[in-house]
């Protein structure tokens, strides 16, 4: 009885409620009280409207943890987690689909979705994840459960962001950070994990004034009150924010100091995909460094074995074949790019183009110049199915320069033009007035 009595008493106090509010119509402030001090057992029929006004389970309250329900439900989360970790995302969905959320306690229901929405993620399946993110979000922030809303937002704001749906991703990113600093949590490894999440939103639509200032007031913010993991967190989108700015050197020293800082205790996918943004870098600097790139690409794919969705994967296979590229190896840049092409086969997806860019440039070195176009041209006609983007935009670019340096100026132009009006540049002339010039040329 003292078990009941302490559960009820505490999910009261952790809902706001009052005794009297507790009790409503259905029972007197006194029977509350007499409950809550051990003096009345409640009957079944009172434990079922209790947890019900409680948002929890009837057998909660009767057995907390030891529940047969709750066991269950911390049984299968565990081998779901142990699924991810061994490669199999399909049976982590599976034993996570198959519980009945509605027998569980709720302050379980946050971390069997937020396991369920990585298989789906696991799985490339952006959709799903978001369904079960989206829902699973609005219920914490009501609750003003203010860390758990921003795990759940962090993960929301990078599905949206891997689905090119950047606008999503701000909103949501902003809104919660705005929350975290009202409630006082400014400067927390939540806020700051949140808040560098969002900055990547910013770089990816272009904002790259507003994401340049964002990034100088998060390092100043992480460096003042921010832990290890969130100060890591905030060099390493201060890196990517360097990047696009083409200041290599400055990416650089972020870089090597989000590696630092985050260590390899660090949990998750920030390591490894920390390590992909790295070797990324390497293999752009002046001179590039293909070599330390692959080292750094072996561990990212040895750390992501056990985390990582196929997109990570093929993102490690396509820097691969780049490196191997920049070695003279040009069969292991086929095999790697050709390995990143088939985990993507049936993607409509941005990574799907490059990995076919890869693969052409792996062709091309090969001197099958057949082979190259139509890997080009794949690409091509993947990108002109996509919605812009400053990702798109950049993809185009790469393939005008493939275009131009194989002499084919026509095709190169015309990857030129589209990936100036994808980054938001359109014809400043009246196509009425470039028919007149085109005319004048031609007499």
């Amino acid at each position: 009885m003292t078990a009941v009595s302490d559960r009820v008493r505490e999910l009261r106090l952790a809902a706001g409620l009052s005794q009297t509010a507790l009790a409503g119509e259905s029972f007197s402030p006194s029977y509350i009280s007499l409950i809550e001090a051990g003096r009345r057992v409640p009957t079944d029929a009172a434990l079922e409207v209790l947890a019900a006004r409680l948002d929890t389970t009837a057998d909660y309250l009767r057995h907390g943890d030891t529940a047969p329900s709750e066991a269950k439900a911390r049984l299968e989360v565990d081998y779901a987690k142990l699924a991810l970790i061994d490669g199999d995302p399909v049976q982590a969905r599976d034993r996570l689909l198959a519980l009945d959320l509605d027998v569980i306690a709720p302050s379980h229901h946050t971390e069997i979705l937020l396991t369920l929405a990585r298989a789906h993620e696991a799985l490339g399946d952006l959709e799903a994840s978001v369904a079960v993110l989206e829902p699973l979000l609005a219920r914490l922030r009501k609750r003003e459960q203010h860390l758990d809303v921003a795990a759940v937002a962090n993960e929301l704001v990078a599905s949206y962001l891997d689905a090119g749906d950047l606008h999503r991703s701000i909103d949501i990113g902003e809104l919660v950070a705005g929350e975290l600093e009202a409630a006082g949590l400014i400067g927390t490894d939540e806020h700051l994990r949140l808040a560098s999440t969002v900055l990547w939103a910013y770089v990816e639509r272009g904002d790259m004034l507003y994401a340049t200032h964002r990034v100088a007031e998060l390092v100043e913010q992480a460096d003042a009150h921010g832990t290890p993991r969130g100060r890591g967190s905030v060099y390493w989108n201060a890196a990517l924010v360097a990047e696009e700015r083409r200041d290599f050197a400055l990416a650089h020293t972020y870089t090597t100091r989000a590696l630092a800082l985050l260590g390899e205790s660090s949990g998750g996918r920030d390591i490894p995909r920390l390590r992909l943004n790295y070797a990324w870098l390497l293999l752009r600097s002046e001179p590039p460094q293909p070599a330390e790139a692959l080292r750094q690409l072996d561990a990212a794919g040895e750390q992501l074995s056990a985390v990582g969705s196929e997109v990570d994967f093929a993102r490690v296979e396509v820097e691969r074949s780049r490196a191997h590229l920049m070695l003279g190896d040009v069969e292991e840049s086929e095999r790697w790019a050709r390995a990143a092409v088939a985990r993507l086969e049936g993607s409509a997806r941005l990574e799907a183009a490059v990995a076919h860019l890869a693969l052409g440039d792996a062709l091309y070195a090969a001197h099958r110049e057949q082979d190259a176009a139509a890997a080009y041209g794949w690409a091509a006609d993947m990108l002109g199915m996509m919605s812009a983007s400053r990702q798109s935009a950049a993809a185009w670019r790469e393939l005008g320069d493939r275009f131009l340096s194989r002499g084919d100026t026509a095709r190169a132009a015309a990857a030129f033009d589209r990936a100036l009006s994808e980054a938001g540049f359109r014809h400043g002339v009246p196509a009425t007035v470039l028919d007149v010039l085109g005319a004048s040329g031609s007499d």
